[in-house]
C-alpha cells in the first residue's frame, strides 16, 4: 500500500504553483526514432525548460514550501550544474538568498549561469561528494536550508508535474522512458502517472558505469556503488535516494542500462536527426531506444531531461559518437620512410572516398626500424561497412595497419 505523503492533489497543486515559473515544455514527435522502434516515439523536451533542465520544478516547489523564517535564513545547495541553476533561479524568483557549492572543476558556462541566476557560488572540492559535504556543513553553520537534488518529498512532487504534462500532451502513451540518477524525476513521474494510468510502463535508464538502481532493486534497498564513471554527469549518482527508491521500487517498471557508445550516438542523433541540443544524461532515453528498440511498447515518450552540455565535452562526445557510428576512424599505418610512401597511402584513401581529417608522423618509437615511419590518421567515413572496407583495402595493398 502507498505510504508516501504526496497525492495527485499535491502534484496538481504544484503544477498550478509552477504556472508562469516553469515552462510547459513541448512534446515533439520523431520519425527517425518511430521507424526504429516500429511505433510512435515522442520527446518530452525538458532540455528546453528554463535553466535547461527539469530541476527548476522541484527546486521551486521545495523552496516555496519553506516557512518565512527558513526563507529569511536562505538556502544552500551542491551541484555540478543543473540542480545548481534550478536552485539559483527558484530562489531568486522567491526572493530567497541562495548559496551554491560547485566542484572546482565544474564547467565554466555552468558556473557563470548559476551566478547569473542569482546564486552566490562557492567553488569547493574536487568531486560532487566533497562539494555536497561542504554544503551540508554550511547549512549547519549558518542555518541555511539545504536543498537536496532529489531526496525530498517536495522535490519529487515538483518533478511529478512532468508526468501530468505527459498524460495531457500524449494521452495514448504506453511507455515513458526516463533517465535516472538519484531517482527524483522517475519517482515523480511514476507517482503522477500510475494512479491515473496504471497501464503505462514507467522505465528508467541508467548509464552502465553508474547503474545503482538495478542492484538496489534486486536487494530491495538502496545500494551504494564503489565506483561510478560515465560521460553522463547529470545521472552519475552512486546511490539511489531513499525517498525516490521507495516510489521506484513500488511503482516503476524496471531500469535499463546503456553503454557509453550508445550515449554518444544518442547525442549525435539529437543534433542530426532531432535538431535538439541534449546533454548525455538527457539523451539516455534515446540511447535506450538505439540499443533496445524492441524493449518498449509504443507509443513511447522519451523524457529529454536536460540540455546543459559544456561545449568542450560536446566536442569530445560527438567525436566518440561519430566513431561509435562508424563515421570516424582513427588508425596508425607503418610506411617506408622514403619519398612517395605517404602519397601512395593517400591515393588509396582517395580511391576509397575516405576523407582525411588529420595526419601526424611518428618517428620516435623503439619498435620502428631505421627506415620506417608510422602515420596517425583520422578519417571521416560513412559507416561501419565503409570502415571495414578501408581497413581491408589498406591491408590488401600491403600496408601494416593498427588501430
Amino acid at each position: 500500500m502507498q505510504s508516501w505523503p504526496i497525492t495527485l492533489d499535491d502534484v496538481r497543486g504544484a503544477h498550478k504553483m509552477l504556472a508562469g515559473v516553469a515552462r510547459v515544455t513541448p512534446m515533439e514527435s520523431s520519425r527517425y526514432l518511430s521507424a526504429l522502434v516500429g511505433a510512435p516515439v515522442h520527446l518530452k523536451c525538458e532540455n528546453l525548460q528554463r535553466t535547461g533542465s527539469f530541476k527548476l520544478r522541484g527546486a521551486y516547489v521545495r523552496i516555496a514550501g519553506l516557512t518565512p523564517v527558513q526563507k529569511a535564513g536562505g538556502v544552500v545547495a551542491a551541484s555540478a550544474g543543473n540542480h545548481a541553476q534550478g536552485v539559483a533561479l527558484a530562489a531568486s524568483l522567491l526572493g530567497v538568498h541562495s548559496t551554491v557549492f560547485m566542484p572546482l572543476g565544474a564547467p565554466l558556462p555552468k558556473v557563470a549561469a548559476t551566478r547569473e541566476y542569482g546564486a552566490e557560488v562557492r567553488l569547493h572540492g574536487a568531486t560532487v561528494d566533497e562539494t555536497l559535504l561542504a554544503a551540508q556543513r554550511w547549512s549547519e553553520a549558518t542555518g541555511a536550508v539545504f536543498i537536496h537534488p532529489f531526496d525530498h518529498w517536495d522535490v519529487v512532487t515538483g518533478q511529478a508535474t512532468v508526468g501530468l504534462e505527459i498524460l495531457e500532451q500524449c494521452p495514448e502513451v504506453r511507455t515513458i522512458l526516463v533517465g535516472v540518477g538519484g531517482g527524483g524525476l522517475i519517482a515523480g513521474i511514476a507517482a503522477a502517472v500510475k494512479p491515473l494510468r496504471p497501464d503505462v510502463r514507467v522505465v528508467g535508464v541508467q548509464a552502465a558505469g553508474a547503474a545503482a538502481y538495478p542492484p538496489s532493486l534486486a536487494a530491495g534497498r538502496p545500494v551504494s556503488l564503489e565506483r561510478v564513471a560515465t560521460m553522463a554527469d547529470g545521472i552519475m549518482v552512486g546511490r539511489p535516494g531513499d525517498i525516490p527508491f521507495e516510489v521506484v521500487n513500488t511503482l516503476a517498471d524496471g531500469v535499463l542500462t546503456v553503454s557509453e557508445d550508445a550515449l554518444s550516438r544518442a547525442l549525435l542523433v539529437g543534433l542530426e536527426r532531432l535538431k535538439l541540443v541534449v546533454e548525455p544524461a538527457g539523451a539516455s532515453p534515446i540511447a535506450a531506444l538505439l540499443e533496445r528498440p524492441e524493449a518498449c511498447e509504443g507509443p513511447v515518450v522519451a523524457v529529454l531531461s536536460g540540455g546543459n552540455i559544456d561545449p568542450q565535452l560536446m566536442q569530445r562526445v560527438l567525436r566518440h559518437g561519430l566513431a561509435a557510428a562508424g563515421r570516424y576512424l582513427s588508425l596508425r599505418v607503418r610506411l617506408a620512410d622514403k619519398p612517395g610512401s605517404l602519397a601512395a597511402l593517400l591515393a588509396v584513401l582517395t580511391r576509397l572516398d575516405a576523407n582525411v581529417l588529420d595526419v601526424a608522423h611518428v618517428r620516435i618509437d623503439p619498435q620502428l626500424g631505421l627506415a620506417e615511419v608510422e602515420v596517425d590518421l583520422h578519417l571521416e567515413t560513412k559507416g561501419p561497412e565503409h570502415c571495414a572496407a578501408v581497413m581491408g583495402e589498406l591491408r590488401d595493398a600491403g600496408f601494416v595497419v593498427a588501430r
